[in-house]
């Protein structure tokens, strides 16, 4: 009996012990972070393609094949991931006999998700626009990319293969390899957001593009690849940041009016008219009501108003005293944000350019009009144009991107520059 009860005792202690670790397992599973939605659905993409609940945990091959991926982005410093999760993963993987189907699906997605994601960022990079509506999913070519690596040889070979080629990118590359050792420094920093500002250029790639980058306070228009025409930009103010903005030009504005910012308004204008009755006049600044119905100044109280219960609007007369000049390119975006011409062109021979409310006034908007417009705009007429003149609006062939970037690092040949961290941007 006592025999019988010894042998009952170890089997009921064997399943406790079993039955421990399967949840010591399971825990661990679910203690790691859930895949972001976004995240979620290219992995799910994946498995509709490849057809079956298992990819990594299929084979032997395939095993060993993840332990190579996990490595390579542990490997890499600069690729954010959760170290702990990937630990628990290599763990749940030298187990894999204990597992359940359950716990093996959630592993191999896992891992999916792991992989997807640095082959995303080998090839986008990690740069995160305020608005953006250039980008498109490519989650599709990720999937197909990731299913064809499997027979392809090592994967530090197939990382290679995914890296960005961009010219500008492999000297920044090369110069981080080279000259940069320790990884907190603030160079260190802006070298890697340039470098992932390359990769979403690269990755999002138009032979015609506007590329006007924050610190430098410049802009550049490229047609077919090449850069055609260079200016110096008036840019936001460190007090009015100018925003990062991926988006696209798609029609011109000839002597637009300025429906001026309801801050700028409160804050700026109307302290200007309660010392000078004539500041309007003198600036052709029109006062208009929520319909935009033109009000008669000379009766409103202006000294009863604050920039808190100020109850109209300032329109500004088309022409060339206009605060945007002539020339307004429209910028899809939700910040009131575009490039326009100016009524002050003395700032461009500034050196300290950072002056604006968060657009961008350009150094040379005609020739810039006239080369997104191939060669149909009347120069002469917008030189000569009067206040009050009509405004047109004037459509492109083809809907031209614009990259406001932040790059805190310039290129030229082999040379680098670092620029001035205008806004404090660089942690």
């Amino acid at each position: 009996m006592i025999h019988a009860g010894n042998k009952i005792c170890t089997a009921i202690v064997k399943i406790i012990f079993s039955f421990l670790i399967i949840s010591c397992f399971v825990a661990n599973s679910f203690a790691m972070k859930p895949l972001l939605n976004k995240d979620s659905i290219m992995v799910e993409k994946f498995y509709a393609t490849w057809h079956e609940p298992l990819f990594w945990l299929s084979s032997g091959k395939h095993i060993k094949k993840a332990q190579e991926w996990l490595n390579a982005i542990a490997s890499d410093d600069n690729f954010v991931s959760d170290k702990l999760q990937t630990k628990q993963i290599r763990a749940t993987l030298s187990s894999k006999n204990k597992m359940d189907n359950f716990l093996k699906e959630k592993t191999d997605k896992q891992i999916t998700g792991f992989v997807l994601n640095f082959i995303k960022y080998q090839q986008e990079g990690n740069v995160r626009f305020e608005y953006d509506e250039v980008n498109v999913a490519r989650d599709s070519v990720y999937v197909f990319q990731l299913i064809f690596s499997i027979n392809k040889g090592s994967v530090s070979k197939i990382v290679s293969a995914f890296e960005c080629k961009d010219p500008d990118y492999l000297v920044l590359k090369k110069f981080l390899r080279d000259s940069i050792a320790d990884k907190n420094s603030l160079k260190y920093k802006a070298t890697i957001l340039a470098m992932n500002y390359r990769k979403y250029l690269t990755a999002n790639h138009h032979p015609e593009y506007i590329l006007a980058n924050i610190p430098e306070a410049e802009a550049v228009y490229y047609k077919n690849d090449l850069p055609a025409l260079k200016m110096r930009t008036v840019i936001g103010k460190k007090t009015h940041q100018t925003p990062t903005i991926s988006s696209y030009i798609t029609s011109i504005v000839t002597f637009p009016s300025w429906n001026v910012p309801f801050k700028i308004a409160g804050e700026e204008i109307l302290p200007n008219i309660q010392k000078d009755e004539n500041y309007l006049e003198q600036h052709n600044f029109d006062v208009v009501d929520a319909k935009g119905n033109v009000l008669d100044d000379s009766e409103l109280d202006w000294q009863s108003y604050t920039a808190r219960n100020f109850p109209y609007f300032f329109r500004q007369s088309t022409g060339s005293d206009n605060s945007l000049g002539v020339l307004k390119f429209n910028l899809k975006n939700p910040f009131s944000i575009f490039l326009h011409a100016t009524s002050n062109p003395g700032a461009f021979a500034k050196d300290f350019r950072f002056l604006s409310h968060g657009c961008i006034r350009l150094e040379k908007p005609f020739e810039l009009a006239d080369a997104m417009l191939r060669g149909k705009l009347d120069i002469e007429e917008l030189k000569s144009g009067k206040e009050n003149t009509e405004s047109t609006i004037l459509k492109l062939p083809n809907k031209i991107p614009v990259y406001i970037t932040y790059i805190p690092v310039s290129v030229a040949g082999k040379k680098i520059t670092f620029l001035p961290d205008i806004y404090g941007l660089i942690k």
